[in-house]
């Protein structure tokens, strides 16, 4: 898959001028795909379809930051902004997986926030990315003041001679699938629902970096992931797995979020603590390697500890109850 930082990069226009090997143009689809949740899946898949039977290139116009991160921030409460649920390597990730040739990223910015729909039209979708069909979801608006709605944006494809589509809501169990749902999920710290919402297990994944070892000189050394966005959508204490250190995931405690016993700079940080650490790796084996942390369930939420003791006998007791969870569950911790 390939990744476009913006439009009219070099390496992509030649190919819509010239029509390349995947003809000239492309299948798009619109969206920020925070999770690519089963309904974003779907939409993709949809997407491919189209993209084969046409002879073009799939397309994911997605933004970053998020849009409603934007205008938070616009307006002074960036707490207004919704948590977020993936990070932008994750987000590509799950939609290579679901077979899209590329992803163009625009950032979300006053230019581009104050496009009226026309000029996003014409602009983005028919100069940028030379669109020939055009897949949104049922509930989609575009340009300033969210002026564009699907009619607005059909009515331009019929003039500009490019197709477009609307794919209406898709459900699991009779409840919607959306990034909202998967947010709330995720607060209330129900795994299961968001594992179903997402068609796969929660994850969060990243290159293993160097931090102060406190969890090592604790007895409890830890792999340490940054998160990179201020408010995720799941906090807290999380028996987990992790991908990457092997052949097989390998079951693990995890802690998401600001760490208050240890420092208070608002720095999300991932911790996972691995039960069987491979011999082969050595101590500082992990360090620079991407993994991939599975959060299958939630323990509780952050605590402040008093004391460095007090927070070593909290790793302890949460490392013993995610033990626990694994073989009172049934859940393979290595799989």
């Amino acid at each position: 898959m390939q990744v476009f930082r913006g439009i009219g990069h070099r390496a992509l226009m030649p190919d819509l001028r010239a029509g390349g090997p995947a003809g000239p143009g492309h299948a798009i689809t619109i969206g920020n795909f925070d999770g690519v949740h089963r309904g974003h899946q779907a939409m993709l898949a949809l997407l491919q379809n189209e993209a084969r039977h046409r002879g073009l290139a799939s397309c994911v116009l997605t933004f970053e930051p998020h849009p409603r991160d934007f205008f938070a921030a616009r307006a002074g409460k960036p707490e207004s902004a919704p948590r977020r649920i993936s990070t932008l390597r994750d987000k590509l990730a799950e939609i290579e997986r679901c077979s899209v040739d590329r992803v163009v990223v625009m950032r979300f910015d006053a230019t581009l926030a104050s496009l009226t729909p026309q000029d996003f039209i014409e602009r983005v979708l028919c100069a940028g990315l030379g669109a020939r069909y055009v897949l949104v979801g049922d509930d989609f608006t575009f340009g300033a003041r969210r002026a564009g709605t699907y009619e607005t944006l059909d009515l331009a494809g019929r003039e500009r001679g490019f197709d477009v589509a609307r794919m209406l809501s898709y459900e699991v169990h009779g409840l919607r699938v959306s990034s909202s749902a998967v947010r709330e999920a995720l607060a209330a710290g129900e795994l299961a629902r968001a594992e179903a919402l997402l068609g796969r297990p929660y994850a969060i994944s990243g290159h293993v970096r160097h931090g102060r070892k406190l969890g090592r000189g604790l007895g409890f050394p830890t792999l340490n992931l940054r998160f990179g966005h201020a408010r995720p959508a799941a906090s807290g204490i999380f028996v987990a797995r992790v991908r990457g250190l092997g052949p097989a995931a390998l079951p693990a405690v995890a802690s998401l979020g600001v760490r208050p016993s240890v420092e208070d700079d608002g720095r999300v940080l991932l911790e996972a603590h691995v039960f069987d650490w491979p011999a082969t790796l050595g101590p500082d084996g992990g360090y620079g390697r991407l993994v991939h942390v599975e959060l299958l369930h939630k323990l509780h939420d952050e605590l402040k500890y008093g004391s460095l003791e007090a927070l070593r006998s909290g790793i302890e007791a949460d490392t013993r109850a995610a033990r626990d969870w694994f073989v009172k569950s049934g859940t393979p911790a290595r799989r």
